[in-house]
């Protein structure tokens, strides 16, 4: 396994300590080389309460996770994806445009709005 994006849902389980996710990244971050990729927007949305939040610090202090920044590139190509799709989440789609440049799995909790927007999108359900 190459590593994984992150959306919101993912972030929040995690925060909730899910341990199927725990357990998920754990598989991953022992394998050499996998990237946990965790795009920009997506931290805003779930950083609420910073420093009481030790689970999701630890995981983006991380050497193997990386937070990904919505650059300009990266704006044009989730732009068009909305435009394409008819939607109107831009952390949505930098997710998928995240996940599909570093050709990873996303971890979700919200599978719906991802698949409209890339039906063929490999997600990890949680």
């Amino acid at each position: 396994m190459r590593g994984l994006t992150l959306d919101t849902g993912a972030l929040i389980a995690l925060e909730r300590g899910d341990e199927r996710l725990t357990a998920l990244l754990h598989r991953v971050m022992a394998t050499p080389g996998a990237i946990i990729h965790v795009p920009a927007g997506v931290v805003a949305q779930a950083f609420r309460d910073g420093p009481r939040q030790v689970t999701l610090n630890r995981l983006l202090k991380r050497s193997q996770t990386q937070v990904v920044s919505l650059d300009e590139q990266t704006a044009y190509v989730a732009g068009m994806l909305l435009g394409l799709r008819g939607g109107n989440d831009v952390v949505d789609a930098s997710v998928v445009v995240c996940a599909r440049s570093h050709r990873q799995a996303v971890v979700t909790g919200d599978p719906g709005d991802l698949r409209r927007l890339d039906p063929d999108l490999p997600l990890e359900v949680v």
